[in-house]
């Protein structure tokens, strides 16, 4: 078979989601300053004219378990920060660095919102790896501009939170009587979350519509504000160490340290292929 490669530049790059929220990870010591990434995101995140994900994760590795994250959404967009993203991103540094066999290992992140600790806390299994990150501190943000356009009721409790990106939570009662790409096109420029109790007593459910990238099975950063913004609300008890975040890709674990309002995240990230793609 003739190959299908042309003489265009071809480049590599790794597929992993987590929790369904999909990325492709390019190391950039294959790159050159004139590849235009925001056109490249959108190119390659094309889930009907290119390979199809969320976003774009730029991975550079560097001195001494060292790592820069840069993240483009699928509409080119730069995002600061993305929880499911830094953890595909380390699994992609994990094989490069550490291999297959690899043993658990903690490496710094660089990213748009700042430093972060990630650690692998597992052996591969099916390409699958257990990751921790540890999310730094939630903060409270101005209403944004346009929300009174989503019409909430008022008595509806609303918190708006920054884990270096931007988030709504907004408590429902119904998540499926909720046209959450509607509401979500309202406020565009932040990521959305919907949320209710249960079905646990240390449990909460969660729909998102992600800034740049429209609704995601599952949103990192989203589900550690959701988390936050139960245990204020008292949706799970405020002795409940790690709240089991429902989305509709699989579940995440989150802890949260009211005394400092800082946030851990855990959850999987899995290998899905690699694969070389025209520049």
């Amino acid at each position: 078979w003739r190959s299908l490669k042309t003489s265009t530049m071809q480049i590599d790059l790794s597929k992993h989601h987590g929790l369904g929220n999909d990325f492709l990870v390019l190391n950039v010591a294959q790159a050159n300053s004139s590849f235009a990434w925001p056109e490249l995101a959108q190119r390659w995140c094309d889930r009907r004219f290119g390979v199809g994900a969320d976003g774009l994760l730029l991975l550079e590795i560097k001195e001494g378990n060292r790592l820069g994250m840069i993240l483009y959404n699928a509409d080119g967009s730069r995002a600061e920060m993305s929880g499911n993203g830094i953890r595909c991103l380390v699994q992609a540094a994990h094989w490069t660095i550490a291999g297959p066999e690899g043993q658990p290992a903690t490496y710094t992140v660089d990213t748009d919102a700042g430093e972060r600790l990630v650690s692998v806390e597992s052996k591969w299994d099916q390409g699958s790896l257990q990751i921790s990150v540890d999310m730094g501190q939630i903060t409270d943000l101005s209403e944004p501009q346009n929300w009174s356009d989503l019409q909430c009721n008022p008595d509806r409790p609303v918190r708006h939170l920054s884990l270096g990106n931007p988030h709504s939570v907004v408590g429902v009662d119904d998540l499926d009587a909720v046209d959450l790409q509607k509401l979500g096109a309202l406020v565009p420029q932040l990521n959305l979350e919907i949320v209710a109790a249960g079905p646990e007593i240390d449990a909460i459910t969660m729909r998102v519509h992600e800034r740049g990238a429209g609704i995601t099975l599952a949103c990192g950063t989203g589900a550690c504000a959701a988390a936050e913004a139960a245990l204020a609300w008292g949706l799970v008890p405020a002795s409940t160490p790690e709240v089991i975040v429902h989305m509709t890709g699989g579940d995440a674990r989150v802890r949260i340290d009211l005394a400092s309002r800082t946030a851990t995240l855990i959850g999987p990230s899995v290998f899905i292929a690699s694969l070389s793609v025209p520049v």
